[in-house]
């Protein structure tokens, strides 16, 4: 195990003898009989939003699909190889999930990223750059005419993204067809870094509301 981060070890020890110990029956019935989540949350690969610690979650509750900017891309089926959408068909089609929570953060770097024009790839095949093209139809469309600060713009666009995400997903079909059955839900979400908030996205309106807590 040379040279594998020292912390990584010390905390899987902290959770040996701490959280497996405690839930360790749980682990062993995950083991056996499998996952069965209720839910899945797309959320970006920001360290910072982790959905298991902002929904306080533990093993076996949540399926989690993270990408750079909590991008959902539209249902392609072309023969290429898609890892969000590949996730979004097992935990609707295999796990039979009942609700799938699309959840941005803010201060995002994707999103920052989407709203800076002519930005340099960060290296060759420009992987973040063809990603995040899937904003463009957005970012076309998002105007602030000089009003906002650049805080207030990137969270506008950072929820903004969240319902362009949505929409993509009900381009599934099979999701589109389960929602119009009432067996699933979709939902947004943004989580503030900064103060800890949750915003909940209104299904009828689109309106991003904070639950009480």
């Amino acid at each position: 195990m040379t040279g594998f981060p020292k912390h990584l070890i010390d905390g899987y020890r902290g959770f040996m003898a701490g959280r497996y110990v405690a839930e360790r029956d749980r682990y062993h019935k995950l083991a056996t009989e499998g996952q069965r989540p209720s839910t899945m949350v797309i959320a970006c690969c920001d360290s910072r939003a982790a959905p298991e610690t902002i929904f306080d979650c533990g093993p076996g509750e949540l399926f989690v699909l993270r990408n750079v900017a909590n991008l959902v891309p539209p249902f392609e089926p072309d023969g290429g190889q898609h890892g969000t959408s590949a996730g979004i068909e097992f935990a609707v089609q295999v796990l039979k999930v009942e609700h799938i929570v699309v959840m941005g953060h803010g201060s995002c770097g994707g999103i920052a990223t989407a709203l800076t024009p002519d930005v340099k790839p960060l290296a060759e095949g420009d992987f973040i750059g063809k990603w995040l093209e899937l904003l463009e139809p957005v970012a076309a469309r998002f105007s602030d005419n000089g009003l906002m600060t650049e805080r207030e713009r990137q969270t506008s666009f950072e929820r903004i993204s969240i319902r362009n995400s949505i929409a993509n997903l009900r381009s599934f079909p099979y999701v589109a067809a389960l929602e119009a059955a009432g067996e699933l839900q979709v939902h947004g979400a943004w989580f503030d870094i900064k103060t800890g908030e949750l915003w909940v996205m209104d299904t009828q309106t689109g309106e991003f509301e904070r639950p009480e807590v």
